[in-house]
């Protein structure tokens, strides 16, 4: 245990430190404060001692520069060390054993203020700088970073004065934390970034059981949970991989999409939301099982009933009937989530050996006024709709991929697949396994044909149209296989790597 002898106090918002302030002198501990906070503590009839009379050094720089001294910071960061006592002796350095500190508001003003000297004004120097010493030193230290914590600490001052290793250290950690997302606050305004309030969120897991994990961000301003259990590590990749490929989606009509492994297996465009479901259903009833369904329509009774028959982990829409949303409550784990709205999708990051690679994000939307008919005969309309959808579809598959679509629904997919060969492969027997008609059906390849072999196996199966990137030395080979067997091919010129 480690008793407290004196304190550094030094708040923005005042109002709840009176207990604290009371049970600290009570027990005789010393308070140091400066500025308002040392008015405020006066004003309830304790006797604090001004930093200023410690540092014989005033408040400068209307009242920027207060805390930042070798007196201050060397309390705090004294350990018992032989050498450490020494110095402090010979400097006349203070023992300081507890640090109170409530940051300025950047947050609450950057949102509500539109001047940015005042907001500027608001990025708190010492304050940040005393708790990240006294989160450094919280062997010796403790380090009060939110009011939130005055009530337990209180009650350890009531009882002996003294504070363990093991609460000092969880005290650090949160005032680490607090000091992460203040920053990432000040760096998302500078940048003219959304004002994301970086909240940590422990996860149940990582990937695996053996991996810890936590989210970074605020979910709350994507979507609201409304039901199930905990959303995992894996849930979120799942539910970011099907938002992803819904933004890019541009219809009014009622789309359905199920993906598993972040990989949509089941895509439907339909007049209705059952019939979209149904059909999204069909591309592959198999992988559905424990999917991630989504789609732009609110959920009514009638696709509710077709839907609760699925186990499913996650479901996603802009909103839910109440009977519908009574329906699918029926199962306590299933999570139902409601869209508030897509993430910004600006840049994109992923550690990768001992830093991170930084991409700007993929939000090339495909559109068949950019695509080139490179054959002799052009696709009709029914299968332009198709190309552009397989080329999105495709867009959201991993690498190596192919993607078949027929009348606006996903009917075969192949992808991650280290040869392109083995990723039609792959969508054509997934597609007959299912029972479609490949006759009429449409691909779309996530990178260029390096050779004619894909376009000849596409129409010993009866696929008649091609969408592809273009851009390979042997383009023509493929372009004049086409044109030998009535086929249709166009060239999009945007590749679509998903690693």
């Amino acid at each position: 245990m480690r008793k407290i002898n004196s304190a550094l106090i030094s708040v923005f918002n005042k109002e709840k430190i009176d207990k604290l302030c009371f049970a600290l002198d009570s027990k005789g501990v010393l308070i140091y404060s400066t500025g308002g906070t040392f008015d405020y503590i006066s004003k309830l009839g304790i006797s604090p001692k001004k930093v200023e009379d410690l540092t014989s050094y005033p408040s400068i720089l209307n009242g920027r520069v207060k805390t930042l001294h070798p007196k201050v910071f060397g309390g705090i960061l004294k350990t018992n060390s032989k050498s450490d006592i020494s110095e402090a002796k010979n400097y006349d350095i203070p023992n300081i054993d507890l640090v109170v500190v409530d940051l300025y508001p950047f947050e609450e003003t950057s949102k509500n203020s539109n001047n940015h000297n005042e907001i500027i004004e608001k990025i708190d120097i010492g304050g940040v700088s005393l708790i990240r010493a006294a989160a450094k030193n919280y062997e010796n230290i403790t380090c009060i970073s939110s009011s939130s914590q005055f009530e337990k600490l209180t009650k350890m001052i009531e009882d002996n004065c003294s504070t363990d290793i093991s609460y000092r250290k969880s005290l650090s950690i949160e005032a680490f934390k607090k000091c992460s997302e203040y920053d990432n606050n000040i760096f998302s305004y500078l940048k003219n970034l959304p004002q994301n309030k970086a909240e940590i969120k422990e996860l149940r897991y990582g990937e695996n059981p053996h991996q810890k994990a936590r989210f970074i961000g605020n979910l709350d301003e994507i979507f609201s949970q409304i039901h199930g259990k905990d959303i995992s590590y894996n849930n979120l990749l799942d539910i970011n991989s099907s938002i992803n490929l819904l933004r890019d989606l541009k219809t009014e009509k009622s789309i359905f999409l199920i993906h598993k492994h972040n990989n949509p297996c089941g895509v439907a465009i339909r007049d209705s939301l059952t019939s979209a479901y149904n059909d999204a259903l069909l591309c592959d009833n198999v992988s559905a099982f424990g999917g991630v369904l989504n789609t732009n329509k609110k959920i009514d009774i009638s696709s509710a009933e077709y839907i609760n028959k699925l186990f499913f982990e996650i479901l996603i829409a802009p909103d839910f009937d109440a009977e519908a949303l009574k329906l699918l409550k029926s199962k306590k784990n299933r999570i139902l989530i409601k869209l508030k709205k897509f993430p910004a999708t600006n840049i994109q990051k992923r550690s990768c050996l001992n830093g991170y690679l930084e991409q700007d994000f993929d939000n090339k939307l495909e559109n068949f006024d950019d695509f080139k008919i490179v054959t002799d005969i052009a696709p009709g309309k029914s299968n332009l709709n198709d190309l552009v959808l397989a080329s999105i579809v495709a867009k959201h598959t991993n690498s190596n991929c192919i993607v078949i679509i027929k009348n606006q629904q996903l009917i075969g997919s192949g992808m991650g697949q280290v040869s392109r060969i083995d990723a039609l492969n792959q969508a054509i027997e997934k597609s007959k396994k299912f029972g479609f008609d490949l006759k009429g059906s449409s691909l779309a390849s996530d990178a260029f044909f390096p050779f004619a072999d894909c376009v000849e196996i596409s129409h010993k199966n009866n696929i008649n149209s091609i969408i592809q990137p273009g851009g390979s030395l042997r383009d023509q080979d493929s372009i004049d296989f086409c044109n030998n067997n009535k086929m249709s091919m166009m060239f999009s010129g945007i590749r679509h790597f998903k690693h």
